[in-house]
């Protein structure tokens, strides 16, 4: 046992000796992580899936087939069969097909939404951490507001509020969503960056402040928030998917999207559960797999973790 544990003390001296990075570590770390790689099998498919999406799928999501529809009952829709894997939807309309394309409206909400939310979470961050003072105080008081208030609850609150819903409404409330959280997040590891040898250092040798955090302090601040970025790419896919199945996402019923075709299953419950199985499967396992890379991220840059 103690020549195991020895023997792992010695190989971390022989990497940091010879000068392994922080990223290249992290790598290595990831690379025996089953959930991490689980996770990037997951996100990598989905990717190329929503990418590709116009080309894997062979319909159009929005055309309905006379084959299909003359067999559509009150109480019967039609299954698998030749040409339609996943056979039909309550319209007449391929089902697989549908599925394919809504998995780029997913990938396009769910990154704007992450990204606008990062980009102002960095600016109120960088503000509030690296000046200090009134503006710390103020916008950490409003972020204190919005984080009191339950995810979802504060999305549907935000999308209520628009005239008429739509994909971009619901972009805008999933993103401030996020704002306070990766504020807050950057917000501390500025803190800490700010009494650091090397700020301390680059002040003393009359750098302006504002090179200071942008040059020294949020390079080395911004790593919690990127990977933090991973996780709530998981949570903002679920949070727009829940806004459409309420009936707050995109008012286009043709459009294909995974919550707004698990809220049209809802009817059909009885008559086909698949309607509604299939969605809801994508929408988990998507999540699972951003969620999955995340907490892996987290462990492998964490300092606390390495043995």
């Amino acid at each position: 046992m103690t020549t195991t544990w020895l023997e792992r003390r010695r190989s971390r001296i022989d990497d940091i000796a010879g000068g392994r990075s922080l990223g290249a570590e992290a790598f290595r770390r990831l690379r025996r992580e089953p959930a991490a790689i689980i996770g990037a099998i997951i996100i990598g498919v989905f990717v190329v899936v929503a990418a590709f999406a116009p080309l894997i799928a062979p319909h159009s999501a929005t055309e309905a087939f006379p084959q299909l529809q003359e067999n559509l009952r009150p109480g019967s829709i039609p299954g698998p069969q030749e040409g339609f894997p996943l056979g039909s939807d309550q319209l007449g309309r391929d089902f697989y097909s549908r599925m394919i394309l809504a998995s780029q409206q997913t990938l396009l909400v769910g990154v704007l939404a992450t990204l606008i939310g990062l980009v102002f979470g960095i600016v109120i961050g960088t503000v509030a951490g690296a000046f200090g003072g009134w503006a710390d105080t103020l916008l950490m008081r409003v972020t204190d507001v919005l984080l009191a208030i339950p995810s979802l609850l504060l999305a549907i609150s935000v999308a209520a509020l628009a005239a008429s819903p739509s994909q971009s409404t619901v972009i805008i409330a999933v993103s401030i969503v996020s704002v306070p959280i990766f504020a807050r997040l950057l917000r501390g590891s500025m803190l800490a960056q700010r009494h650091s040898d090397h700020v301390v250092a680059a002040t003393a040798l009359g750098v302006r402040r504002p090179a200071v955090v942008l040059r020294h302090m949020l390079p080395n601040a911004i790593g919690p928030v990127i990977v933090q970025a991973t996780l709530t790419l998981a949570t903002a896919i679920l949070d727009a998917a829940a806004l459409s199945f309420l009936g707050l996402g995109d008012a286009d019923p043709g459009r294909a999207e995974w919550g707004l075709m698990l809220a049209q299953a809802q009817t059909y419950l009885d008559v086909r559960p698949a309607l509604a199985i299939y969605p809801a499967l994508a929408i988990i396992m998507v999540a699972l797999g951003f969620t999955l890379l995340g907490e892996s991220l987290r462990e492998a840059i964490d300092p606390k973790g390495r043995r």
